[in-house]
């Protein structure tokens, strides 16, 4: 089922445009700011790499390249990144815009759950360390035509890779009320999934849900209540739980977790960024789990997640459910 991409010719202006503002300013430029996105916790997930001047590291959720341009700053000139984003914006974004003159940096199209598969074809036995920020980009979240948002109404789509796959119009209309109410709850954590999915299903019977502003509208209806308004849009936890199961990110993640021994050498740090509470507890569990042999491959270097501070929260309020958590490979 096709739907209406954001339009080619924001989306391709994004680099020349933003190389003339940022050249031409006497600062030197600001990536992140003319990306759309501020990096959550940079000098905190960088600094838990530990990272060696000539050694190889993997920035598995590229987007902006914050987080990239910081490990590059503490590699040396023999070191080398390999940064993965399955969204073509991003990779466009570094190999023409930030990164257009850095030889040190590899960027490959690909999810973060295929990263042993990416690593493999690059013919890299073991890497020294990977980073991982699992939140959604401010740029992803705003552009028009992606779906994310209810904030322009828009086609139901929340694909992250645009090239195909499920899209969030299809989760809406076709799955049975029983799967919605499911998904919903697990993946959103909303308690009344199962009024949610029956609304669904009865709107689609007299049309197709077709855009964000249906849908929320939809949700806002259906679980009003008197007196002031909520905290948060009453949609928030749907949008999210239809993304992540439009993008199988829970899916990812978990295979990633479950490859990643493998792809550090002894002693080679992983560092997650996570922002919904599913995901930091399979981070948890990972690095908690012994293999077959009865042996812990991870030695967790914080006992509780490392959260932001307050200075950052002030300048990015979106960080404010961002947590931390970092491991070394042990010696097998």
């Amino acid at each position: 089922m096709n739907h209406r991409r954001a339009p080619e010719a924001s989306r391709s202006a994004l680099v020349p445009q933003a190389l003339a503002e940022i050249e031409g300013s006497p600062e030197g430029g600001d990536w992140s700011r003319a990306f759309g996105h501020l990096t959550v916790m940079g000098p905190e997930a960088v600094g838990e790499l530990r990272i060696r001047p000539g050694g190889t590291y993997v920035d598995a959720t590229l987007g902006g390249g914050g987080h990239s341009r910081l490990i590059l700053e503490a590699l040396g000139a023999e070191g080398r990144l390999i940064a993965l984003d399955q969204d073509s914006e991003p990779l466009d974004w570094a190999v023409k815009g930030w990164g257009r003159q850095e030889p040190r940096l590899k960027a490959v199209a690909g999810n973060f759950g295929e990263l042993g598969d990416i690593l493999a074809g690059l013919a890299l036995g073991g890497v020294d360390g990977i980073l991982l920020d699992l939140g959604l980009s401010s740029r992803q979240l705003a552009a028009p035509g992606r779906g994310f948002s209810w904030v322009s109404d828009e086609p139901l789509d929340m694909r992250l890779n645009q090239e195909g796959g499920l899209t969030a119009r299809e989760v809406v209309n076709r799955y049975p009320e029983k799967e919605l109410a499911d998904l919903i709850w697990r993946y959103g954590e909303e308690r009344a999934s199962r009024r949610l999915a029956r609304a669904m299903v009865t709107a689609r019977r007299q049309k197709p849900l077709a855009t964000t502003g249906e849908l929320a509208a939809l949700v806002a209806r259906s679980l009003y209540r008197p007196g002031p308004p909520p905290r948060i849009h009453p949609a928030t936890r749907t949008f999210m739980a239809l993304r992540i199961e439009v993008n199988h990110e829970l899916t990812a993640l978990e295979k990633f977790l479950k490859s990643a021994p493998g792809l550090l050498r002894p002693g080679g740090r992983l560092v997650i960024i996570s922002f919904h509470s599913l995901e930091d507890r399979l981070v948890k569990e990972a690095f908690r789990a012994k293999d077959e042999e009865g042996r812990c491959p991870w030695l967790a270097l914080h006992k509780k997640p490392v959260t932001p501070g307050q200075a950052e929260l002030d300048r990015n309020p979106r960080a404010r459910s961002a947590k931390l958590r970092a491991a070394e490979k042990t010696p097998v």
